[in-house]
Protein backbone atom coordinates (compact mmCIF):
# COMPACT_ATOMS: atom_id res chain seq x y z
CA UNK A 1 0.00 0.00 0.00
CA UNK A 2 1.36 3.47 -0.82
CA UNK A 3 2.44 5.86 1.90
CA UNK A 4 0.20 8.68 0.63
CA UNK A 5 -3.56 8.50 1.08
CA UNK A 6 -5.16 7.57 -2.25
CA UNK A 7 -8.17 9.56 -3.47
CA UNK A 8 -10.84 8.58 -5.95
CA UNK A 9 -13.72 10.44 -7.49
CA UNK A 10 -17.10 9.23 -6.29
CA UNK A 11 -18.16 7.76 -9.67
CA UNK A 12 -15.13 5.45 -9.63
CA UNK A 13 -15.99 4.18 -6.17
CA UNK A 14 -19.68 3.93 -7.07
CA UNK A 15 -18.90 1.84 -10.16
CA UNK A 16 -16.69 -0.49 -8.12
CA UNK A 17 -19.36 -0.84 -5.44
CA UNK A 18 -22.08 -1.52 -8.00
CA UNK A 19 -19.97 -4.14 -9.74
CA UNK A 20 -19.05 -5.79 -6.43
CA UNK A 21 -22.72 -5.94 -5.40
CA UNK A 22 -23.63 -7.55 -8.73
CA UNK A 23 -20.85 -10.12 -8.23
CA UNK A 24 -22.13 -10.89 -4.75
CA UNK A 25 -25.65 -11.52 -6.00
CA UNK A 26 -24.40 -13.61 -8.93
CA UNK A 27 -22.29 -15.84 -6.67
CA UNK A 28 -24.65 -16.06 -3.72
CA UNK A 29 -22.34 -14.07 -1.43
CA UNK A 30 -23.54 -11.69 1.25
CA UNK A 31 -23.67 -8.22 -0.38
CA UNK A 32 -23.19 -6.59 3.05
CA UNK A 33 -19.52 -7.51 2.75
CA UNK A 34 -19.04 -4.87 0.04
CA UNK A 35 -19.96 -1.93 2.24
CA UNK A 36 -18.18 -3.53 5.21
CA UNK A 37 -14.90 -3.45 3.25
CA UNK A 38 -15.51 0.11 2.02
CA UNK A 39 -16.21 1.29 5.57
CA UNK A 40 -13.84 -0.72 7.70
CA UNK A 41 -10.87 -1.11 5.35
CA UNK A 42 -11.43 1.78 2.98
CA UNK A 43 -12.46 4.26 5.66
CA UNK A 44 -15.59 5.47 3.85
CA UNK A 45 -18.27 6.35 6.39
CA UNK A 46 -21.97 5.50 6.08
CA UNK A 47 -22.97 9.00 4.98
CA UNK A 48 -20.34 9.05 2.25
CA UNK A 49 -21.57 5.67 1.04
CA UNK A 50 -25.12 6.91 0.90
CA UNK A 51 -24.10 10.01 -1.04
CA UNK A 52 -21.83 8.27 -3.55
CA UNK A 53 -24.31 8.58 -6.46
CA UNK A 54 -24.57 12.37 -5.94
CA UNK A 55 -20.93 13.22 -5.12
CA UNK A 56 -19.59 13.15 -8.68
CA UNK A 57 -17.27 16.17 -8.42
CA UNK A 58 -15.75 15.37 -5.05
CA UNK A 59 -12.67 13.16 -4.57
CA UNK A 60 -12.88 10.86 -1.58
CA UNK A 61 -9.83 9.68 0.35
CA UNK A 62 -9.47 5.94 0.94
CA UNK A 63 -7.39 4.36 3.68
CA UNK A 64 -6.04 1.95 1.03
CA UNK A 65 -5.98 1.66 -2.72
CA UNK A 66 -9.04 0.53 -4.60
CA UNK A 67 -6.87 -2.27 -6.01
CA UNK A 68 -6.30 -3.54 -2.49
CA UNK A 69 -10.03 -3.47 -1.75
CA UNK A 70 -10.71 -5.32 -4.99
CA UNK A 71 -8.12 -7.97 -4.11
CA UNK A 72 -9.78 -8.58 -0.75
CA UNK A 73 -13.19 -8.74 -2.37
CA UNK A 74 -11.98 -11.26 -4.96
CA UNK A 75 -10.52 -13.42 -2.19
CA UNK A 76 -13.86 -13.29 -0.40
CA UNK A 77 -15.76 -14.32 -3.52
CA UNK A 78 -13.32 -16.96 -4.78
CA UNK A 79 -12.55 -18.65 -1.47
CA UNK A 80 -15.50 -17.64 0.77
CA UNK A 81 -13.02 -16.15 3.22
CA UNK A 82 -14.85 -13.98 5.78
CA UNK A 83 -14.11 -10.31 5.23
CA UNK A 84 -13.17 -10.01 8.92
CA UNK A 85 -10.35 -12.53 8.44
CA UNK A 86 -9.19 -10.71 5.31
CA UNK A 87 -9.13 -7.41 7.16
CA UNK A 88 -7.71 -8.98 10.33
CA UNK A 89 -10.24 -7.41 12.66
CA UNK A 90 -13.90 -7.10 13.55
CA UNK A 91 -16.07 -4.86 15.70
CA UNK A 92 -17.78 -6.46 18.69
CA UNK A 93 -19.50 -4.88 21.69
CA UNK A 94 -17.37 -1.77 22.41
CA UNK A 95 -14.19 -3.14 20.87
CA UNK A 96 -12.22 -3.41 17.68
CA UNK A 97 -10.76 -6.90 17.93
CA UNK A 98 -8.01 -8.66 16.05
CA UNK A 99 -9.23 -11.93 14.51
CA UNK A 100 -7.75 -14.70 12.38
CA UNK A 101 -8.78 -18.21 11.32
CA UNK A 102 -7.42 -19.35 14.70
CA UNK A 103 -10.47 -17.86 16.42
CA UNK A 104 -14.21 -17.75 15.91
CA UNK A 105 -15.44 -14.36 14.71
CA UNK A 106 -17.41 -13.11 17.74
CA UNK A 107 -21.12 -12.71 16.99
CA UNK A 108 -23.41 -9.85 18.03
CA UNK A 109 -25.62 -12.20 20.06
CA UNK A 110 -22.67 -13.05 22.32
CA UNK A 111 -22.64 -9.42 23.43
CA UNK A 112 -25.78 -10.28 25.42
CA UNK A 113 -23.71 -12.41 27.79
CA UNK A 114 -21.59 -9.41 28.72
CA UNK A 115 -24.66 -7.18 28.92
CA UNK A 116 -26.29 -9.62 31.36
CA UNK A 117 -23.22 -9.62 33.61
CA UNK A 118 -23.14 -5.83 33.52
CA UNK A 119 -26.78 -5.66 34.65
CA UNK A 120 -26.08 -8.24 37.35
CA UNK A 121 -23.09 -6.24 38.62
CA UNK A 122 -25.14 -3.05 38.80
CA UNK A 123 -27.60 -4.81 41.10
CA UNK A 124 -24.95 -5.88 43.61
CA UNK A 125 -24.47 -3.88 46.82
CA UNK A 126 -20.71 -3.66 46.19
CA UNK A 127 -18.57 -3.80 43.02
CA UNK A 128 -17.63 -7.45 42.34
CA UNK A 129 -14.05 -8.21 43.36
CA UNK A 130 -13.93 -11.96 42.89
CA UNK A 131 -12.57 -14.35 40.26
CA UNK A 132 -14.40 -14.70 36.93
CA UNK A 133 -13.65 -17.18 34.14
CA UNK A 134 -14.27 -16.96 30.41
CA UNK A 135 -13.95 -20.54 29.20
CA UNK A 136 -13.06 -21.07 25.54
CA UNK A 137 -12.06 -17.42 25.26
CA UNK A 138 -11.01 -17.45 21.57
CA UNK A 139 -10.29 -13.85 20.58
CA UNK A 140 -10.75 -12.89 24.23
CA UNK A 141 -13.96 -10.99 23.50
CA UNK A 142 -15.95 -12.07 26.57
CA UNK A 143 -12.95 -11.82 28.91
CA UNK A 144 -12.28 -8.30 27.64
CA UNK A 145 -15.92 -7.37 28.18
CA UNK A 146 -15.79 -8.74 31.72
CA UNK A 147 -12.58 -6.83 32.45
CA UNK A 148 -14.29 -3.64 31.28
CA UNK A 149 -17.46 -3.96 33.38
CA UNK A 150 -15.82 -5.65 36.40
CA UNK A 151 -12.65 -3.57 36.83
CA UNK A 152 -12.09 -4.74 40.41
CA UNK A 153 -12.48 -8.45 39.59
CA UNK A 154 -9.78 -10.83 38.40
CA UNK A 155 -10.66 -12.28 35.01
CA UNK A 156 -9.32 -15.65 33.78
CA UNK A 157 -9.43 -16.38 30.05
CA UNK A 158 -8.99 -20.07 29.18
CA UNK A 159 -8.49 -21.72 25.79
CA UNK A 160 -6.99 -24.97 24.58
CA UNK A 161 -5.56 -23.21 21.50
CA UNK A 162 -2.25 -21.43 21.96
CA UNK A 163 -2.85 -19.51 18.72
CA UNK A 164 -6.19 -18.24 20.02
CA UNK A 165 -4.63 -17.17 23.32
CA UNK A 166 -1.96 -15.21 21.44
CA UNK A 167 -4.68 -13.21 19.71
CA UNK A 168 -6.61 -12.74 22.97
CA UNK A 169 -3.46 -11.48 24.69
CA UNK A 170 -2.78 -9.09 21.79
CA UNK A 171 -6.32 -7.73 21.98
CA UNK A 172 -6.00 -7.17 25.72
CA UNK A 173 -2.76 -5.26 25.21
CA UNK A 174 -4.25 -3.12 22.44
CA UNK A 175 -7.22 -2.21 24.63
CA UNK A 176 -5.18 -1.60 27.77
CA UNK A 177 -6.98 -4.39 29.65
CA UNK A 178 -4.07 -6.77 30.27
CA UNK A 179 -3.68 -6.00 34.02
CA UNK A 180 -7.12 -7.39 34.84
CA UNK A 181 -6.85 -10.65 32.91
CA UNK A 182 -4.83 -13.83 33.34
CA UNK A 183 -4.64 -16.11 30.31
CA UNK A 184 -4.52 -19.90 30.75
CA UNK A 185 -3.72 -22.55 28.16
CA UNK A 186 -5.74 -25.70 28.68
CA UNK A 187 -9.06 -27.49 28.33
CA UNK A 188 -12.02 -25.90 30.10
CA UNK A 189 -11.43 -26.02 33.89
CA UNK A 190 -8.09 -27.86 33.85
CA UNK A 191 -5.90 -24.75 34.28
CA UNK A 192 -8.12 -23.46 37.12
CA UNK A 193 -7.79 -26.35 39.59
CA UNK A 194 -6.51 -23.98 42.25
CA UNK A 195 -9.73 -21.95 41.99
CA UNK A 196 -12.19 -24.73 42.88
CA UNK A 197 -15.06 -23.23 44.86
CA UNK A 198 -13.72 -19.69 44.39
CA UNK A 199 -15.17 -18.42 41.10
CA UNK A 200 -17.78 -15.70 41.47
CA UNK A 201 -18.82 -16.15 37.86
CA UNK A 202 -18.28 -18.41 34.87
CA UNK A 203 -19.17 -17.27 31.36
CA UNK A 204 -18.76 -19.40 28.24
CA UNK A 205 -19.72 -19.52 24.60
CA UNK A 206 -18.88 -23.20 23.99
CA UNK A 207 -19.21 -25.26 20.79
CA UNK A 208 -22.90 -26.09 20.48
CA UNK A 209 -23.55 -26.97 16.83
CA UNK A 210 -24.42 -30.66 16.20
CA UNK A 211 -21.66 -32.35 14.20
CA UNK A 212 -23.92 -33.21 11.26
CA UNK A 213 -25.13 -29.61 11.03
CA UNK A 214 -21.67 -28.18 10.39
CA UNK A 215 -21.72 -29.43 6.80
CA UNK A 216 -24.85 -27.31 6.18
CA UNK A 217 -23.38 -24.02 7.44
CA UNK A 218 -22.44 -21.15 5.15
CA UNK A 219 -19.10 -21.75 3.39
CA UNK A 220 -17.55 -18.81 5.24
CA UNK A 221 -18.16 -20.62 8.52
CA UNK A 222 -17.84 -24.23 7.40
CA UNK A 223 -14.52 -23.84 5.57
CA UNK A 224 -12.77 -21.09 7.52
CA UNK A 225 -13.83 -20.83 11.16
CA UNK A 226 -12.25 -23.31 13.61
CA UNK A 227 -14.38 -26.45 13.97
CA UNK A 228 -12.97 -26.82 17.47
CA UNK A 229 -15.05 -23.79 18.42
CA UNK A 230 -18.16 -25.00 16.58
CA UNK A 231 -18.62 -28.77 16.95
CA UNK A 232 -20.69 -29.63 20.02
CA UNK A 233 -20.95 -33.36 19.31
CA UNK A 234 -23.85 -35.42 18.03
CA UNK A 235 -26.59 -33.33 19.65
CA UNK A 236 -24.54 -30.16 20.12
CA UNK A 237 -24.68 -30.46 23.90
CA UNK A 238 -21.42 -32.28 24.73
CA UNK A 239 -19.53 -29.24 25.99
CA UNK A 240 -22.58 -27.67 27.59
CA UNK A 241 -23.10 -30.90 29.59
CA UNK A 242 -19.48 -30.83 30.75
CA UNK A 243 -19.62 -27.17 31.73
CA UNK A 244 -22.89 -27.52 33.63
CA UNK A 245 -21.67 -30.59 35.48
CA UNK A 246 -18.22 -29.24 36.34
CA UNK A 247 -18.97 -25.57 36.97
CA UNK A 248 -20.71 -26.39 40.24
CA UNK A 249 -17.36 -27.52 41.70
CA UNK A 250 -15.68 -24.23 40.77
CA UNK A 251 -18.35 -21.70 41.65
CA UNK A 252 -18.52 -20.20 45.11
CA UNK A 253 -21.86 -20.12 46.93
CA UNK A 254 -24.31 -17.96 44.93
CA UNK A 255 -21.82 -17.79 42.05
CA UNK A 256 -23.34 -17.30 38.58
CA UNK A 257 -23.07 -19.39 35.44
CA UNK A 258 -23.82 -17.80 32.04
CA UNK A 259 -23.79 -20.02 28.94
CA UNK A 260 -24.51 -19.33 25.29
CA UNK A 261 -26.32 -22.01 23.28
CA UNK A 262 -27.93 -22.58 19.90
CA UNK A 263 -31.50 -21.52 19.32
CA UNK A 264 -33.75 -24.46 20.14
CA UNK A 265 -31.53 -25.88 22.89
CA UNK A 266 -33.13 -23.91 25.71
CA UNK A 267 -35.29 -26.63 27.24
CA UNK A 268 -32.51 -29.22 27.00
CA UNK A 269 -30.09 -26.87 28.77
CA UNK A 270 -32.69 -25.98 31.39
CA UNK A 271 -33.19 -29.70 32.04
CA UNK A 272 -29.43 -30.29 32.35
CA UNK A 273 -29.15 -27.49 34.91
CA UNK A 274 -32.05 -28.86 36.95
CA UNK A 275 -30.75 -32.43 36.80
CA UNK A 276 -27.32 -31.39 38.01
CA UNK A 277 -28.91 -30.32 41.28
CA UNK A 278 -26.49 -27.56 42.24
CA UNK A 279 -28.25 -24.58 40.67
CA UNK A 280 -31.17 -22.30 41.40
CA UNK A 281 -32.66 -19.22 39.71
CA UNK A 282 -32.34 -20.99 36.35
CA UNK A 283 -33.40 -18.82 33.44
CA UNK A 284 -33.35 -19.21 29.66
CA UNK A 285 -32.88 -15.83 27.98
CA UNK A 286 -33.73 -14.80 24.44
CA UNK A 287 -31.66 -12.87 21.96
CA UNK A 288 -32.91 -9.78 20.15
CA UNK A 289 -34.70 -12.01 17.63
CA UNK A 290 -36.67 -13.72 20.41
CA UNK A 291 -34.74 -17.00 20.13
CA UNK A 292 -33.46 -18.86 23.19
CA UNK A 293 -29.79 -17.94 23.21
CA UNK A 294 -28.25 -18.20 26.67
CA UNK A 295 -28.87 -19.68 30.09
CA UNK A 296 -28.11 -18.24 33.49
CA UNK A 297 -28.11 -20.01 36.84
CA UNK A 298 -26.88 -19.46 40.38
CA UNK A 299 -24.96 -21.93 42.52
CA UNK A 300 -26.94 -23.14 45.50
CA UNK A 301 -25.65 -21.87 48.82
CA UNK A 302 -24.36 -24.69 51.01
Amino acid sequence: MPDSTPSYFAPTLYRWRTQALEQALAQGADPLGVDWLLREVGGIDRLQLRLLPQASDRPLALACTLEHLDLLWRQHLDHHTPVQYLAGFTHWWRFRLQVSPAVLIPRPETELLVDWVEQWAQQQPHPPRGHWADLGTGSGSIALGLATILPQAQIHGVDCSAAALAIAHSNAQSLGLSPGIQWHHGHWFKPLENLRGQLQGIVANPPYIPTATIATLDPEVQHHEPHLALDGGQDGLDDLRHLITTAADYLQDAGVLVLEMMAGQGEAVRSLLHQQGSYRAIEICNDLSGLDRFAVAQRHQT
